[in-house]
């Protein structure tokens, strides 16, 4: 990393992934864990994902000393193990993410929109599903050296509790950085030493400036204010087709007039709310 980057000591580690188990699952027990998540969440698991739920479930049987998902079944879906559905979609939910990831839609926020919102006095941006939050300081980075470091506010949400502490932390290991622009990396990335060699973590302002909370798009949401910029990114793929239109709806709710929806380069909104105009592929105008 360049040398001008500061030297930091900072607590508290990266928490790492946890290791996949292997272990067997029967037919009726997977269809009733997978109504289960769906229930809990809106992500539809494919027929073909037995695999993936065993991987991503079987370490935490073992360390509850349970033997088959059956048990497993019966512990979740009792209302009153509250905690233990906590874990579950921890564990279940997909975090693949990184820094100033689909950059098309990075670009046309710094050189389109943001000179279009220079004389907002605040301008908010929500990273739904913001996984462990290199989405919301791509965000931050890019806004940041826009309005010079005022007048902005970055909310990222997801339903996992374990990447939310990874970012309210803002600590990440220096391969991450690859796709951080240099210039960025200099002003906005304070590099670990003695403990935490290895790791960078992003500067106090941005953290400052970005809020994250726990939010399952699933759920009734808390009173959230309205954003500019909705950035909801390979996320509606998980759901079902009437899961997406009501989302969709709620978003619009939580949108300023004229504000922006950004999903995912694969994905579309069309059809699901006459509201909504394209912009530009996965970019759409709430016409409010």
């Amino acid at each position: 990393m360049n040398a001008t980057v500061a030297a930091l000591t900072f607590p508290g580690p990266l928490q790492g992934a946890m290791a996949e188990g292997a272990m067997h699952i029967r037919d009726h027990e997977f269809q009733r864990l997978r109504d289960l998540i769906a229930r809990l969440s809106g992500i539809e698991l494919a027929g073909h994902k037995k695999g993936l739920l065993v991987g991503r479930l079987g370490r935490r049987l073992r360390e509850l000393g349970i033997h088959d998902f059956e048990h497993y079944y019966a512990l979740v879906n009792n209302p009153a193990n509250s905690q233990e559905r906590q874990v579950l979609l921890n564990l279940i939910t997909t975090n693949e993410t990184y820094f100033f990831r689909e950059d098309r839609h990075l670009n046309w926020l710094q050189q389109k929109l943001l000179p279009q919102l220079a004389t907002v006095n605040e301008i908010r941006l929500w990273s739904a599903a913001c996984s462990s939050g290199e989405e919301a300081y791509s965000l931050a980075m890019i806004i940041d050296e826009a309005r010079h470091g005022r007048g902005y506010q970055i909310l990222g949400t997801d339903i996992s509790e374990r990447v939310l502490n990874v970012a309210q932390q803002g600590i990440y290991p220096l391969e991450a950085v690859a796709k951080i622009p240099r210039p960025y990396l200099q002003q906005y990335c304070l590099q670990g030493v003695r403990e935490q060699v290895g790791n960078l973590r992003v500067v106090r302002r941005l953290r400052e400036h970005t809020e994250f909370r726990k939010l399952n798009l699933n759920d009734r949401w808390p009173e959230l204010g309205r954003f500019h910029v909705i950035f909801l990114r390979n996320v509606m793929i998980y759901f079902n087709q009437q899961t997406k239109r009501e989302l969709v709806h709620k978003l619009a709710e939580r949108l300023h007039p004229g504000g922006h929806l950004i999903v995912g380069l694969s994905e579309t909104i069309n059809g699901m709310h006459d509201g909504f105009s394209v912009v530009a592929p996965s970019i759409y105008r709430w016409q409010g």
